[in-house]
This record gives C-alpha cells, structure tokens and sequence, in this order.
C-alpha cells in the first residue's frame, strides 16, 4: 500500500484528502505545520508528499528546496491559493513534481497522484495460452472455456487474466493494477477494479464468493493461484 504524506494547515482541506485518498486504499498520515511536516517527511517512509505552498511556519517552498537538499527524492505534489503565485512557483524550480490550484478536482487530483506514483512497467513473459482448474484461455485467439463450455470474456478481462498469470502466486496491489493494465489515461477507481475482480471471478470460479484461483489478501491485493 502506497504511503501519502500531506502537508496543510487547513484541517477542513485535511479532512477532505484524507477521506478521498483512503477510499482509493492510499495509507495518509498529515502535519498541520511546516515543520512538523518536514520532520515527518525526512523521517517517514512515504510514496508521495502533497504540500501546501503556504504554511503559518515554514513556507511550502522551503520545505521542498530542503527536501532536495537531503537528498530526499520522493514525488512531490504542490498545492498553491493562485495561479499567480503557481507560475512563481514554477519559476523558482524548487524541485516540486508538480502543481495544481486550490480549488481542485478530487477526482483530478487523485489522478495526478497515481500518474506521479506510477512506476515504470515491469519486463514479463508474453503468453499464448494457459490452463488452471477446469478454464482453459488462448490469449492469441480471444478465446475461453470452462469445462469445455465458451466463456465470454471482454477485451480488458483477458488482460487481467494475462497479468495474473504472468505474476503468479505474487501480491499484487490494485495500485499495480491500475498503472500496467490500465494505465493512468484509463484510470477506473479502486472500487470499480474490486466490482471488476467479482465479476470476473463470476466467469471463471466454480464458487466465485469462495475463489480457489483469484485471491483477495486484505489490505494488499489480490494474488492468482494456479
């Protein structure tokens, strides 16, 4: 699970991101100041930082610059009152990754943090077909079956199904889901990935509310079992 820092004076703005990014099953902790924030993100094991540019204590800007100074590279995303002061911002290239304008989207956002949390793909076997339990997939054709019998399979569940496979027995969070399936320009929510995962097991599982071969570990992800 990816670890969210945010850095704001405003309990209500706090409250608001803390909501947002739990759903969407981040881990946030926050600091109310400047400094405590600092602290926190030089001694914290964080994914991201979401900072405020202005703070009663230690401005936004020096937080960043110091950050870098330690040579502390974890993904910074900086949030400013205007886009006057945004464009300055931008000027001083103080090593923020980038930059969004109270108010914003949520669901923009959220969008912007997993586009910056987004890791490179990882190198994996191509695949034609597979076997497991009773299905049987051909990945070249676009063609399953059950017991013999036709499965319907949409396009992006054959890619699921290609994921798992590929990375068996392995944990795999939604958060990696999401970015190598289907990439930050198609991102669905969380949520939706889970309706996703039940609807599939429904196709495939002899029992889908007791999976033998797509797993859920709780607080994790999912894990394929052949």
């Amino acid at each position: 699970m990816k670890k969210i820092l945010i850095i704001e004076d405003e309990p209500a703005t706090v409250a608001g991101l803390e909501e947002a990014l739990k759903e969407e099953y981040f881990e946030v902790s926050s600091a109310l100041t400047g400094e405590h924030g600092y602290k926190k993100a030089k001694d914290g094991d964080y994914n991201l930082i979401i900072l405020d540019l202005k703070l009663p204590d230690m401005s936004g800007i020096d937080i960043c610059k110091n950050l870098r100074k330690d040579e502390i590279q974890i993904p910074i995303l900086m949030l400013t009152a205007k886009k006057q002061e945004m464009d300055k911002v931008l000027g001083l290239e103080i090593g923020a990754d980038y930059y969004m304008t109270k108010p914003f989207s949520i669901k923009e956002l959220i969008a912007v943090v997993r586009r910056l949390l987004k890791r490179p793909p990882t190198m994996i076997t191509e695949i034609d077909e597979f076997s497991f339990g009773n299905v049987f997939i051909n990945f070249k054709n676009k063609d399953a079956t059950k017991n013999g019998k036709q499965v319907e399979l949409t396009a992006m569940e054959f890619e699921v199904m290609k994921y798992f496979i590929q990375h068996e027995s392995e944990v795999i969070d939604r958060d990696s889901l999401l970015d190598d399936v289907w990439g930050y320009e198609n991102y669905p929510s969380t949520r939706t990935v889970d309706n996703f995962i039940l609807s599939l097991r429904k196709k495939i599982e002899d029992d889908y509310k007791n999976p033998k071969h797509i797993l859920t570990k709780h607080g994790a992800g999912y894990k394929f079992v052949k």
